[in-house]
């Protein structure tokens, strides 16, 4: 059924879009009064500043040049306890003068902060004091490692070790003293496609930060009565960096938070519309003595379960044991060869569930370190919407199912100044109706000036019994920067598939523009009927081009203190077929109305326009089927954030309003808890009532997450799910005492039941119980 005011199908988004946004254009920042707090202030209470005066600020700190230190060249090396009192502490050349990006664009820090560089040829040696003149008020954040920093303060650091200002390394720590560090592609930038009910942190790997990377490094922390201090040792081996000059320089930022006064601040500075990923704006590490040792090292394991499954009622037992291992061997210092016998993620936490109400899958991010580490070399296509390579389909079902993984290979890094990863896995056959697999990747990336890069890639997957049973990808990407505010990224790919031949081809153009008043984007896309990259993610079949346009203005008060930004937006999205020019779907996002907050909670009212064009029968819930045809609807959205710094703190949205030939009611939310820097807990909750003339149902999901933090490296988590669509408990719990990158000892229980609620179990589908021991020998740090 199609409702009388359903939109054209013509493409008129870019139209529309301009016009909303000449009218939001109307309120200018221009000549207004700037809230900062002063260099001598303290405390949260922001101060004004006479509007030409906060123009002079940011206007001197765009214009100032990039900063440039040294380290220390030293032959007693410091010990890690978070306690500045060696000589080196006090005299190296000191890292200081930080200016804010946020609130106040430009304007000088309210705190001091001192760091200083140091290195004894085997390690980076790094002692921060940040002064704060009321440390009673720090807010130390939780024990775990990748914490999520903003939650804060914290003192973090890039490292671009191949000066291409471009790729880099990030290492950071809050008051807690934990270990936080990923890796850095394309200055952060992943050009993923927006897609509705993804939120942007499960683009996993495949956007340009990959935080789920663990280095071997070691950092202490500690409070005292002028603030708080970080020693951190940072041994070379852990980094990759380009062979041949024993002295080097490398990209370098320095960032700082005060999390109660909301102050984000950088050594070289970053104007508000970038982040500490902007390495093209990063300053310099000179004179920097490396050694030309390369890793070596050596990962083994051990692991016993107990594992129960029930079938029809009748319940089967083993009790398995297991063994296997890594080895990881520097060909040079920045080329790294990795070896895995026997691949076991059992310490990995198991996936969130996810309500789905589209006919199209839903992306689950990697969490398996192996496939973790230099993942954002291998990452090509359009995050979330078109990955040319998506590592979950080694070794994972459609279904989520772990599948055994005999062992393979990597080998990732630079050669000269061209990135290369090659990659090679082989999986054994997980029933006697199947076939073992072998997967290949190959990958090169040359670096550019100006942000610029181009890129091939080649990707493969053979049955291990017929070689006939193959499916190969073959792709060109690249990405041109223009100044600091225009990206342009391409790619094109094609697939080869026995049985297939039709339009094998695919390919998406994107263009950027972003500054700090303004933040554009459109996209163009073609995924042919036939391309089929089988170890890829696609967010539907092929057959189809799509437009993707997004407009946003930012808009500054300074003289308010307590607020920080409006930024109304609006987006479309549109989806055609390739051959029919069939109108699939669209979704239009108009949000006027989203205001931010000084301290990060806020709110922001919103319309969402939505058509779906069903060419086949749609099975949205048991014996609801929607007919073929055509159907437009729009939704009235809410979506909030409190202060999410605080002990008690909640997000989410609500949402109410059409569903194809009904309504929907709903939203979710979550409701995080937090004691200190020991304990957090959440509840998240999601519901939707959907009544339809073909049938009415509901879709809950339940999650409740318990985590306890001994010490930043020991802790007990707990993750307990129920979702009424798959009619699925779980319960997941994870006792982690780690040694370092990610190795130690495990302790994990999981059990799965059919079920009608989060307390109303119906059958036990399956329970297992893993200890798992880990450790690493060598020169890995």
């Amino acid at each position: 059924m199609t409702r009388k005011w359903r939109l054209s199908h013509g493409f008129r988004a870019p139209w529309l879009l301009c016009a909303l946004f000449s009218a939001s254009s109307i309120v200018s920042v221009a000549g207004a009064t700037r809230v900062a707090a002063q260099p001598a202030s303290s405390g949260s209470a922001a101060v004004r500043l006479d509007a030409a005066v906060a123009d002079s600020f940011a206007r001197a700190a765009r214009a100032r040049p990039l900063p440039i230190t040294k380290a220390q060249r030293i032959t007693t090396a410091p010990t890690i306890d978070g306690v500045l009192d060696e000589a080196v502490w006090r005299d190296g050349e000191i890292v200081s003068e930080f200016l804010q990006r946020e609130l106040n664009e430009g304007v000088p820090a309210s705190e001091r902060t001192e760091v200083r560089f140091a290195t004894d040829g085997a390690n980076l040696y790094i002692g921060a004091r940040m002064f704060d003149r009321e440390p009673r008020l720090i807010v130390p954040g939780e024990k775990i490692r990748d914490v999520q920093l903003a939650n804060s303060d914290y003192i973090a650091f890039i490292f671009d070790t191949y000066h291409d200002r471009q790729n880099g390394f990030v290492f950071a720590t809050t008051p807690a003293g934990v270990e936080y560090d990923g890796q850095v592609i394309r200055e952060g930038e992943g050009g993923g496609a927006n897609v509705a009910g993804q939120n942007r942190m499960q683009a996993g790997a495949m956007g340009g930060f990959n935080v789920n990377w663990d280095a071997s490094w070691t950092v202490a922390t500690r409070i005292d009565s002028l603030g708080w201090t970080a020693e951190f040792r940072i041994p070379f081996s852990t980094l990759r960096y380009q062979t041949g000059d024993d002295e080097q320089s490398w990209g370098l930022n320095v960032s700082r938070m005060i999390r109660r006064k909301n102050e984000e601040l950088y050594w070289s500075f970053i104007p508000r519309q970038f982040n500490l990923y902007r390495l093209s704006l990063a300053g310099t590490l000179a004179n920097l003595d490396v050694p030309v040792r390369r890793i070596q090292t050596i990962t083994p394991y051990v692991l016993t379960s107990s594992q129960e499954q029930w079938s029809n009622g009748v319940k089967s037992s083993r009790t398995p044991s297991d063994f296997g291992g890594e080895i990881k061997y520097g060909v040079t210092p920045s080329l790294t060869l990795d070896l895995t016998y026997n691949t076991d993620f059992a310490q990995v936490e198991v996936d969130d569930q996810r309500v789905n109400l589209t006919r199209f899958p839903v992306f689950f991010p990697e969490k398996r370190p192996f496939f973790l580490e230099n993942a954002g070399v291998f990452s090509a296509g359009t995050p979330q919407a078109v990955d040319l390579f998506f590592s979950r389909r080694i070794g994972i079902s459609n279904n989520g199912t772990p599948q055994p993984i005999l062992g393979g290979g990597r080998l990732s890094g630079r050669v000269g100044k061209t990135t290369v990863g090659l990659l090679q896995m082989v999986t054994d056959a997980p029933d006697e109706f199947s076939d073992g697999q072998s997967y290949s990747v190959g990958r090169v990336i040359r670096e550019l000036s100006s942000r610029s890069r181009v890129g091939a890639m080649f990707v493969q997957r053979m049955s291990t019994d017929s070689s006939a049973d193959v499916n190969r990808t073959y792709a060109v990407d690249g990405r041109i920067g223009i100044g600091q505010a225009w990206t342009g990224d391409l790619w094109a790919a094609i697939t080869n598939t026995p049985g297939r031949s039709g339009d094998e081809n695919a390919y998406s153009a994107r263009l950027a523009y972003q500054t700090n008043v303004w933040n554009h984007s459109a996209r163009y896309a073609h995924i042919g009927e036939d391309f089929n990259p089988e170890v890829g993610f696609m967010s539907r079949p092929g057959g189809y081009r799509t437009y993707d346009v997004s407009m946003m203005r930012l808009v500054r008060k300074p003289e308010w203190a307590w607020f920080r930004q409006w930024n109304p937006h609006a987006s479309f999205r549109g989806v055609y077929g390739q051959r029919d020019n069939y109108y699939q779907t669209g979704y239009w996002h108009i949000d006027l109305t989203e205001i931010e907050f000084a301290n990060s909670s806020r709110f922001g009212p919103e319309y969402n326009i939505s058509h779906e064009g069903l060419q086949a029968p749609f099975e949205i819930a048991p014996g609801v089927v929607l007919p073929v045809g055509q159907y437009d609807w729009g939704t009235l959205g809410f979506d909030y954030q409190t202060d999410p710094s605080e002990n008690v703190w909640v997000n989410g949205r609500f949402d109410a309003g059409g569903f194809y030939t009904g309504t929907r009611r709903g939203g979710s939310g979550t409701l995080t808890v937090r004691r200190g820097a020991t304990f957090s807990g959440s509840l998240t909750m999601e519901h939707n009532d959907v009544k339809l003339p073909q049938g009415d149902f509901k879709r809950t999901l339940e999650a409740v997450r318990l985590n306890y933090f001994f010490t930043p490296r020991v802790f007990v988590q707990t993750l307990t799910q129920f979702n009424n669509q798959q009619r699925i408990w779980s319960a997941n719990v994870r006792f982690g005492w780690l040694n370092t990158a990610g190795t130690g000892l495990f302790v994990v229980f999981n059990d799965g039941r059919e079920a009608n609620s989060f307390f109303d179990w119906v059958r036990p589908q399956q329970r297992t119980v893993f200890v798992k021991f880990t450790r690493q020998f060598g020169t890995g740090g």
